[in-house]
């Protein structure tokens, strides 16, 4: 049904407000009322709209003129030819005033083009201008991308207790490693870095007794052929599972008597995976 004029008031209840009440001395301005009215736009329409008049009407004037003798001539002849000659007045009066709006449409068009285009590419450069204020800053840019990292770097922090070795160069690289029998089809790397982030890397793993293990053939083939969140080449499933291996025999000896497991020292890595240690 039709929605009752009450309904408003009986929603948001009864809202008074002074501001609305408060004058406006911007709208009573007679010195923006001016500048409002005449604006260059404004301006430019009124000599437009004047321009025509006046072609219209010298166009009229002059048609009126040049057939005044006929138009006179008229008073002494039969009604129905003085009719008929009336209307071919008529009609030749229309034909030659629409014909000299012709001749107004023919510069107004390509006038109102241009401007168009014109007011179309200043509204593309305010917004090349707006982007490259907000977006395009480079220093906005870079503070995004930092903390893009940092929260990127956060998440994977909390990847690394969860990891079932981390494999160091042994200061410049670590790569954690983690491996789940039925739900990865081969080792991941859940989190990787150099410098200060490998040392981060190996603090948290140590804090967590995750096993450390230097193999820095290993560390730099994993960092730089293995995107973190992906799983670990075909190349590197030997020297990987090696180490795995060596990572469950010392969780048994934790829990058992006997030597303490020795870390596999030759570790195979392809020549077509290895990274030169000139790189680190």
């Amino acid at each position: 049904g039709r929605e009752h004029p009450a309904a408003p008031l009986m929603l948001g209840g009864w809202v008074f407000s002074a501001k609305s009440f408060a004058p406006q001395f911007s709208r009573m301005s007679p010195i923006a009322g001016l500048g409002r009215m005449f604006s260059a736009h404004s301006l430019v329409e009124l000599l437009k709209a004047v321009a025509k008049s006046l072609l219209v009407g010298a166009v009229g004037a002059w048609v009126v003129w040049h057939r005044l003798p006929e138009a006179i001539a008229l008073m002494n002849a039969p009604v129905q030819e003085a009719l008929l000659h009336m209307v071919d007045l008529v009609l030749y009066c229309c034909l030659v005033v629409s014909l000299s709006l012709l001749v107004v449409a023919a510069i107004d068009v390509p006038w109102q083009y241009w401007e168009f285009f014109k007011k179309l590419r200043m509204t593309k450069e305010e917004v090349k201008q707006e982007f490259k204020e907000s977006e395009g800053d480079p220093h906005i840019k870079n503070r995004i991308r930092q903390q893009q990292r940092a929260m990127a770097r956060r998440r994977m922090m909390t990847e690394v207790p969860r990891a079932d070795v981390v494999v160091t160069n042994p200061t410049h690289f670590a790569v954690a490693l983690r491996y789940e029998e039925g739900r990865m089809g081969a080792p991941r790397v859940v989190a990787k870095g150099t410098g200060e982030v490998a040392a981060r890397i190996r603090a948290v793993a140590s804090e967590h007794r995750v096993p450390l293990m230097s193999a820095p053939p290993l560390a730099r083939a994993l960092h730089r052929h293995v995107e973190l969140g992906h799983e670990i080449p075909a190349g590197l499933y030997t020297a990987v599972a090696e180490v795995l291996a060596w990572v469950y025999q010392l969780k048994h000896w934790h829990y058992s008597q006997g030597p303490q497991p020795q870390a596999p020292s030759e570790l195979l890595v392809p020549d077509e995976l290895a990274v030169p240690e000139s790189r680190e």
